[in-house]
């Protein structure tokens, strides 16, 4: 699951959105403004490691754009951190919080380093370093931080205490992904990867499927792809393959199963990084693939759930003729370039800023309950998120059938279109 390094995810985003702008027909001012960060800042983190040692980490927080709302946007824990990834992160969560409607906007942070490798008081520094570094232009009217790649809610209470720290009074809405006792959200867990599944739920309806009849390969098994595949199994479908990545082994593993992988016996041989242990699974009865044999399944539903640019020109003749729906869960897990060919081939494409906007949408649950001190049961939380849900789903289909074009041209036309509109408003342009 390891991406190209010579990959730009941010050069990926903005050429998804200069097609939409295009589309859009948005004048040259607009699009300058939009394609850009309003603020970012990069910074040197120096934290101490139990070894009495000291290391120098690089930090990076992106507000893309605000004209709807306080930013929104996770922070991420990954060895291959850079600012354009940052910078690509903030721009589809503008999106994404658009598409589905909520009054917040884009951002996004990061941390350059391995969590596998830090000890729980060494990430604690690494948290509460990253926050004094980030307190002065955040905030729960301003820029609300939450969890991402390789962080949690640990990580996010002690973000939150060092913040209060800082400003001497209870803040629990400066960020969401927190721990139940400490004001976080029923249904904070579940959220992104049911995200996903009611999207393509909605999108099965559309075609006229029963959900009990499919099956599907998922790549990746962390908070977003474990979840996915709860709701799925849930709703009736079968999982046939099962793609996570293997520290010890430095690799990825697809888990394979094709009369269908019984979930809960797949989870209880999981960490909490969402590795499937190889030996249990071999005694499961589970076969174990190369890592990229997820893409090569004969299933009717994709769900790339790990990391940026896994179908490619150079692997997408891969995948089935069986594929119906390729649902990302991930951010940006498909290249642009293929686009046209998976198109071609009649598969439907739910774009992430749709697919795996759940977590967004808990998130701003959590902010609501966090800052009105005032919290909802998991039926509620689950249930507003459905109908949100599925309401941004069927806008983003009626879009698409009136106007004769793709799921992803539909998704960005209404977001972009929404973002531009209000930053016309306020004037900013």
């Amino acid at each position: 699951m390891d991406s190209d390094n010579s990959f730009n995810l941010f050069e990926m985003a903005q050429k998804q959105f200069d097609r939409c702008a295009d589309l859009l027909d948005l004048e040259q001012p607009v699009r300058e403004f939009l394609r850009l960060p309003m603020r970012e800042t990069q910074f040197s983190l120096p934290i101490k490691l139990d070894t009495g040692e000291s290391k120098v980490l690089r930090g990076f927080h992106v507000q893309f754009n605000d004209s709807r709302g306080p930013g929104k946007g996770g922070v991420r824990f990954h060895p291959a951190q850079t600012l354009d990834t940052i910078r690509a992160l903030g721009m589809w969560m503008t999106w994404e919080t658009a598409i589905v409607n909520l009054p917040l906007g884009g951002s996004a942070s990061g941390v350059a380093c391995d969590p596998h490798s830090l000890s729980p008081f060494e990430m604690e520094r690494i948290c509460r370093g990253f926050v004094r570094k980030v307190a002065h232009q955040s905030g729960p009217d301003w820029d609300v931080l939450g969890p991402d790649i390789m962080t949690g809610p640990q990580h996010m209470l002690w973000m939150l205490d060092e913040y209060e720290t800082i400003v001497g009074h209870k803040s629990p809405g400066f960020v969401t992904g927190k721990p139940l006792h400490h004001a976080g959200s029923q249904g904070r867990k579940e959220a992104p990867g049911y995200g996903v599944m009611i999207a393509v739920r909605e999108a099965l309806k559309d075609m006229g499927i029963a959900v009990e009849k499919t099956s599907a390969s998922i790549q990746g098994f962390g908070l977003v792809g474990m979840h996915a595949a709860q709701l799925y199994h849930q709703m009736g479908g079968t999982i046939q393959c099962v793609a996570c990545w293997n520290q010890s082994d430095r690799t990825t593993y697809a888990f394979r199963k094709k009369e269908g992988i019984d979930y809960d016996q797949l989870v209880s041989i999981t960490d909490r990084f969402g590795e499937i242990d190889k030996l249990k699974a071999l005694s499961l009865g589970i076969e174990c693939l190369p890592g990229d044999a997820w893409l090569q399944q004969d299933v009717d539903i994709l769900v790339p759930a790990a990391l940026e640019n896994q179908i490619r020109a150079d692997n997408v003749n891969l995948i089935s003729p069986k594929v119906k729906i390729i649902a990302e869960a991930a951010n940006g897990p498909t290249n642009p370039v293929v686009d046209p060919e998976l198109t071609k081939r009649g598969i439907l494409i739910i774009p992430d800023i749709l697919a795996n906007s759940g977590g967004v949408v808990c998130s701003y649950f959590e902010q609501v309950q966090s800052n009105m001190n005032y919290f909802w049961s998991k039926d509620e939380v689950l249930s507003k998120l459905d109908s949100l849900m599925t309401s941004a789903y069927i806008d983003v289909s009626t879009f698409a059938k009136k106007n004769n074009t793709t799921t992803r041209d539909a998704v960005y036309m209404l977001a972009v279109d929404r973002v531009a509109r209000a930053c016309l408003d306020r004037g900013l342009i």
